[in-house]
């Protein structure tokens, strides 16, 4: 019951007992809550089938790799006379690598999963509206509006900001086989103020602060972060319109599986 149906109620009949009006009340408070669950958890889903669709896409890839390589392998067979014993040694050798790949990139995704719907479920209704949290290849973006991080016109933190960071800080030192990049981006309003020459000082500057916030007030390790700056070549919308404008003064928090695990795969690949 909505509380547009309990006034409705309250004008329609004169015997609503107060008992009765806490409990619709009560009810109305219980309905908002499930339907923020249910949308936290619609949230999660659609990240989910983006992160299986991705998946989908990368083993039919592979499949036709394999099938490719297979092709390849039966006519330099036939050409020079190559064993079917060794051909077929060949063939479960790299089976045996492609599958190795999948399943780390089936172990990458659902740890994405874990990380964005614990950090959709630990950010307030109104900080939702402010912060966006997507999967897209197996990285995981996080966007801020500036108006939410900076002082006006500046680089410095403001303190409505420090829940939000403290909340994604949280989750990065969770999740400790993550790098972590900070992406400063700004729209192409030329900047005028001392110190900062144009937008690429500026969004390097932004980034650079929310890199000590993470570091210096919430114990996030130094050696996983990098701090980088776009300017204003990095647009989500055309700058010719105010809503595009704020759209593309944003701050991405982006986290990513290690570099040195990718490496590691890189040296486990079968010669041949």
């Amino acid at each position: 019951m909505t509380i547009a149906a309990i006034a409705a109620c309250l004008l329609t009949s004169s015997c609503v007992t107060k008992k009765q009006f806490d409990g619709c009340q009560a009810e109305n408070k219980e309905l908002t809550k499930n339907y923020q669950n249910t949308k936290e958890e619609l949230a999660a889903a659609k990240a989910r089938i983006t992160s299986l669709e991705e998946q989908l896409a990368g083993s039919k890839k592979a499949y036709e790799a394999v099938q490719g390589a297979l092709d390849k392998s039966l006519t330099n067979a036939s050409q020079n006379n190559v064993s079917i014993e060794k051909l077929v040694d060949q063939i479960n050798e790299s089976n045996q690598y492609i599958r190795h790949l999948v399943e780390v990139k089936s172990k990458s995704d659902s740890l994405n999963l874990v990380l964005t719907n614990n950090l959709t479920r630990s950010l307030s209704k109104e900080e939702l509206k402010e912060v966006d949290v997507q999967v897209l290849k197996g990285v995981v973006y996080i966007s801020l509006a500036d108006n939410m991080l900076y002082k006006s016109g500046s680089y410095e933190i403001n303190e409505r900001a420090a829940e939000t960071l403290s909340k994604i800080a949280k989750i990065i030192t969770d999740y400790k086989d993550y790098e972590v990049l900070i992406e400063g981006n700004t729209d192409d309003v030329p900047i005028s103020r001392e110190n900062i020459r144009n937008n690429w000082d500026l969004s390097c500057l932004r980034a650079s602060s929310v890199v000590q916030a993470l570091q210096n007030q919430y114990g996030v390790d130094p050696k996983r972060l990098t701090a980088g700056g776009r300017g204003e070549y990095n647009p989500l919308a055309p700058n010719t319109t105010e809503a595009g404008k704020l759209r593309n003064r944003r701050t991405q928090i982006i986290i990513t599986p290690k570099l040195d695990q990718f490496m590691d795969l890189i040296e486990q690949a079968p010669e041949n």
